[in-house]
C-alpha cells in the first residue's frame, strides 16, 4: 500500500515541477488542463500518461486501504494481536496511522489535481487538513507511548531480535505525519492555520529524528553482532523514504516561516545545500544497503528465485521516494538557484539517474506481482481442480 502511493506520488511530480503555476504553491487543475488541450501534442501525451498513472496507482492505493483496513480489524480480535503488542514487532502497528496520513495527502493532491477551481477554496479546506492530521498524530501516539512504555518499563524489546531496521517504521510514521501539518503550514495564508501547522509539524520532525538516532544505533549493534536478517533485510533502504519526507517537510517549514512570519521568500541556496546532503545521504544509504543486499544474496532468492517475501515489497519504495526527492533537489535546489536552466540539456542529463530508478523499481515491482500474485492464483486453481475431480 506505501509502494502505491509513493508511485501515485512520483508521478505527480511530473506535472508539480514542469507544468509552469506561479500564483500557487502546487500545480492545480486550472494549470494543468490547457497544456492537456494545448496544441503541443508530446506536451499534451506526456502530461496525459502521467495522470494515467497517478489515476492507476490511486485505485490500487484504495483498493490495498480498505482491504487492509477490514483485515486489521480482524486481526485486533485474535490473541496473536496482543502477543504483538508485547513483542518488538509492536512496531508494525505503526503502520496503521502511517497509511491513515497518506491517505490524507491522497486526498489533497486529488482534489487539487482534477477538481477545477478548488483552489480558490484553499483557505476553508487547509484547517479540515490540519485537523484530520491531527486525528491521525494523536491516533500514532495512542499506539506509540505504550509500546515505548512497555519496552523501557517491561523488559520487553528483544535485542537480539532486533537485527534490521522494521523499528524504523514508527519514524516513517511520524515523518509522514510532519510532511502533513506541514502542507497547511507552507500554504495558508492564515497565520494562525499556518503556525498551527508549522508547530506540529517540528513536534513530529523532532521526534522522528531522535527516534532515528536511537533505533539505528540499536539496530546497527543488533546487526553487527548477529549479522542482519535476511528477510527483513530490505529495511536496510528504509532511512531512503525517511529521508524524503524529512527533505520535504523541510522545504515546506523554511517556506511557511519565510512568507508567513518572516515576511520574504526563503534563499534558494539553503534548499541546494540541504537537500543535496540528503540525496547525498540517500545515495550513501542506497550504495551500502545494495552491496549487503547482493552479498547476501536477496536478490537471487527473492526476486529472481523461488523464495518469497511480503518483506520483498520494501524494496520499491526506496527507489521511488529517491526519484521524489532528487526532483525536488533539482528543481528548488538547481533550478531556482540559477546553477541549472529548466530543460535544458544539463536539466535532463541531471534528470535521467532519477527517471531510470524510478522505472527500474516499477519493473522490480512487476517482477514482485507476477511472482507473488501468479503463483497464488496458480495455486487456488489447483486446489479448485483438486475439489472437483
Amino acid at each position: 500500500m506505501f509502494i502505491f502511493y509513493l508511485l501515485y506520488v512520483s508521478f505527480f511530480m511530473y506535472l508539480m515541477f514542469m507544468v509552469p503555476h506561479p500564483d500557487t504553491p502546487m500545480a492545480t487543475f486550472n494549470h494543468i488542463f490547457p497544456y492537456v488541450v494545448g496544441g503541443n501534442i508530446l506536451v499534451s501525451a506526456s502530461i496525459i500518461l502521467a495522470i494515467i498513472g497517478m489515476i492507476y496507482f490511486t485505485v490500487r492505493f484504495f483498493q490495498r486501504l480498505i482491504w487492509n483496513l477490514k483485515q486489521f480489524k480482524l486481526f485486533k480480535q485474535t490473541e496473536a494481536y496482543e502477543a504483538l503488542k508485547k513483542s518488538n514487532g509492536a512496531a508494525s502497528l505503526m503502520a496503521v496511522p502511517l497509511t491513515l496520513a497518506m491517505m490524507i495527502n491522497v486526498l489533497f493532491v486529488l482534489g487539487a489535481v482534477f477538481v477545477p477551481n478548488l483552489w480558490n477554496a484553499i483557505e476553508i479546506l487547509l484547517p479540515f487538513a490540519l485537523l484530520g492530521f491531527l486525528a491521525v498524530g494523536i491516533y500514532a501516539l495512542t499506539l506509540f507511548i505504550p509500546m515505548m512504555t512497555r519496552f523501557l518499563t517491561g523488559g520487553a524489546f528483544n535485542h537480539d531480535a532486533n537485527n534490521s531496521f522494521a523499528q524504523l517504521l514508527t519514524v516513517f510514521a511520524f515523518t509522514m505525519i510532519a510532511v502533513g501539518f506541514a502542507a497547511p503550514g507552507a500554504m495558508s495564508s492564515n497565520i494562525l492555520v499556518s503556525s498551527l501547522g508549522i508547530f506540529f509539524s517540528i513536534v513530529f520532525l523532532i521526534a522522528s529524528i531522535g527516534l532515528i538516532i536511537v533505533h539505528f544505533t540499536m539496530a546497527i549493534q543488533a546487526i553487527f553482532k548477529h549479522g542482519i536478517n535476511k528477510e527483513a533485510s530490505p529495511s536496510i533502504w528504509m532511512l531512503i523514504p525517511i529521508l524524503t519526507l524529512i527533505g520535504i517537510t523541510g522545504v515546506r517549514l523554511t517556506s511557511g516561516v519565510a512568507h508567513n512570519l518572516l515576511n520574504t521568500k526563503p534563499n534558494p541556496v539553503i534548499f541546494f545545500v540541504a537537500l543535496g546532503a540528503l540525496v547525498a545521504l540517500q545515495i550513501v544509504v542506497g550504495l551500502i544497503g545494495y552491496s549487503v543486499l547482493k552479498k547476501i544474496n536477496y536478490f537471487s532468492d527473492f526476486i529472481a528465485g523461488k523464495q518469497k517475501s511480503a518483506g520483498s515489497y520494501g524494496l520499491i519504495c526506496p527507489g521511488v521516494a529517491f526519484f521524489v526527492l532528487g526532483m525536488f533537489f533539482i528543481h528548488w535546489g538547481l533550478v531556482q538557484t540559477g546553477i541549472v536552466d529548466k530543460f535544458s540539456v544539463a536539466y535532463f542529463v541531471i534528470l535521467i539517474p532519477f527517471v531510470l530508478v524510478q522505472f527500474k523499481t516499477i519493473n522490480v515491482l512487476a517482477k514482485l506481482n507476477k511472482k507473488h500474485f501468479s503463483q497464488a492464483k496458480k495455486a487456488e486453481q489447483h486446489d479448485l481442480q483438486e475439489k472437483l475431480a
